[in-house]
């Protein structure tokens, strides 16, 4: 399902690599960026973004001859068939964007929101037709996980889900169908309750966390590439896993609210990365060290395992 004309709103980290993978999937792609410096150095960060995949200069070229750059809503919107909103997390900002889009496109152009945790159901219940708007998580770096979860609100038509799923995995997504829309999907339920986990270790004195971040990567962190929890549950056994749960489950944290130490670290600017101080301490050559190390552990895993 290719040459559908795509359009993405915001070409920050999310909106760039997500317009790099429609191009590459041969869909003639537009991107909206109001932001003069991020709409003049998009393209070059799509160049970076292709060449850190290993992408090479005839694929790159191709690419970037199917994506136009504008800084005007309207002129990007003609022809859409598609529309994936990448804009920040603020649910007023995508509210009226879509207010605007849906007021420019089509009625039979799909339109999609991009976000992490937020209820797509809380975005787009001002559309006048609901019922081709869904949301689609990418994950971070969305040219390199393979990833998109495809939300389905309870207007959402089925044919749209269909057809959002079907362009997603000719574009070489791997999408995976959220039946039924919840705060933070699937993927970052998951990867919150572990983190709410780690962090109440931490806070308890259980460990540093150096230690947590050891055992994960280490241990069990190893092999959840390839097997996920409920296959591993059925490896070893669901009368085990009952076992296991009913000595450990009563013990682990529990509470509704986020950690105090996390309250804490932010009240007190600890920003992680970003301030060079967070669970532990960052330099500017630890920071490169790391993401260049996540980013050679994604490219190698695109050759290892299977699709």
């Amino acid at each position: 399902m290719t040459g559908l004309r795509t359009v993405v709103i915001g070409a920050g980290l999310m909106g760039h690599g997500i317009a790099l993978v429609m191009a590459r999937g041969g869909h003639t792609v537009s991107i909206f960026e109001p932001d003069p410096e991020n709409s003049q150095t998009v393209i070059g960060r799509i160049c970076e973004s292709m060449a850190g995949m290993g992408c090479d200069s005839e694929g790159t070229e191709q690419a970037l001859s199917r994506i136009s750059v504008y800084q005007e809503l309207e002129p990007s919107l003609e022809k859409a068939g598609l529309v994936i909103e990448a804009a920040p997390e603020k649910l007023p900002l995508k509210r009226r964007i879509f207010a605007d889009v849906e007021a420019l496109v089509s009625q039979d152009c799909i339109l999609a929101s991009n976000t992490s945790v937020m209820p797509i159901t809380d975005i787009m219940t001002g559309l006048q037709h609901r019922e081709r708007a869904l949301g689609t998580h990418w994950w971070n770096p969305p040219h390199m996980i393979p990833l998109v979860e495809v939300i389905r609100t309870e207007w959402t038509a089925a044919d749209v889900m269909e057809r959002m799923v079907g362009i997603l995995d000719a574009a070489g997504k791997k999408p995976v169908r959220v039946e039924k829309d919840v705060p933070g999907f699937i993927g970052n339920r998951l990867q919150h309750a572990l983190w709410r986990e780690a962090i109440s270790l931490v806070e308890n004195g259980i460990c540093d966390a150096q230690a947590v971040d050891d055992v994960i990567k280490s241990s069990f962190g190893r092999r959840l590439a390839v097997l996920g929890p409920l296959e591993n549950a059925d490896l070893v056994g669901t009368d085990l896993t009952l076992d296991i749960h009913n000595t450990v489950l009563q013990d682990l944290e529990a509470r509704p609210d986020p950690s105090p130490l996390l309250q804490q670290m932010v009240s007190e600017g600890r920003l992680g990365m970003k301030s060079g101080q967070g669970f532990r301490s960052w330099t500017d050559d630890e920071i490169a060290a790391t993401k260049a190390r996540v980013s050679t552990h994604l490219k190698a895993l695109e050759d290892i395992l299977p699709d």
